[in-house]
């Protein structure tokens, strides 16, 4: 029996279309990017008295993140970390990020161009710095003073904008000299100046909240 074109219900094999499978065979779904945390690194863990702060790299777009339990601006927050501190290849941490998805980063060795801008890494989650010297703990107590003028390691190149002088206005001498320490010990650590900044940042803005 012959069956012609007027009596194909569609049950029949029909000769292959390459069109349908063009945006296929040129973005294929197995190499495609599921996220934005598949291309985040981990790079360094740094305790400051109680705070814990992970620096993030996305590899993609070469730009450092620094997390804490405190959202940063992209909504992304630390929620744990993991591994021996003396064993840098077992860190790990575990970032909320958007939707409230939990994304588990590993540690990895920067590119060789962004080790010193990720080099928070080095110094052990334990947050072990190098003494400070005599001249910088001067520095520490002169910035908790004039902490409108700025100082060698809160992260900013010149004096820090307004709103965080708004802030630091509303805490303690004391309080800001104690900030200034643990920036100069982040600073010895060789952490760079764009992670000292969000640092510093979080840490005035959860001081300042602190004194509501």
């Amino acid at each position: 029996m012959e069956i012609t074109a007027a009596d194909d219900d569609g049950a029949l094999p029909q000769p292959f279309n390459g069109e349908g499978f063009e945006s296929l065979m040129t973005h294929p779904p197995f190499t495609r990017s599921l996220g934005v945390a598949d291309s985040l690194i981990l790079t360094g863990i740094a305790r400051v008295e109680e705070d814990v702060f992970a620096t993030l790299l996305d590899t993609e777009t070469m730009k450092s993140h620094v997390v804490s339990k405190t959202a940063n601006n992209l909504g992304w927050q630390l929620v744990g970390v993991g591994g021996n501190p003396a064993e840098l290849h077992t860190w790990t941490a575990k970032i909320q990020i958007g939707g409230g998805q939990v994304v588990s980063v590993r540690y990895q060795k920067p590119p060789a161009k962004t080790a010193r801008s990720s080099s928070s890494g080095g110094g052990g989650s334990g947050g072990n710095s190098p003494p400070l010297s005599s001249s910088q703990a001067d520095e520490a107590r002169r910035a908790a003073y004039n902490y409108r003028e700025g100082f060698s390691s809160d992260g900013y190149p010149n004096a820090p904008p307004p709103q965080i002088v708004e802030k630091l206005s509303r805490i303690s001498v004391s309080q800001r000299e104690e900030i200034n320490r643990q920036m100069l010990g982040l600073r010895n650590r060789g952490m760079s100046m764009d992670e000292r900044r969000r640092i510093y940042e979080s840490m005035v803005d959860r001081a300042s909240q602190s004194r509501r």
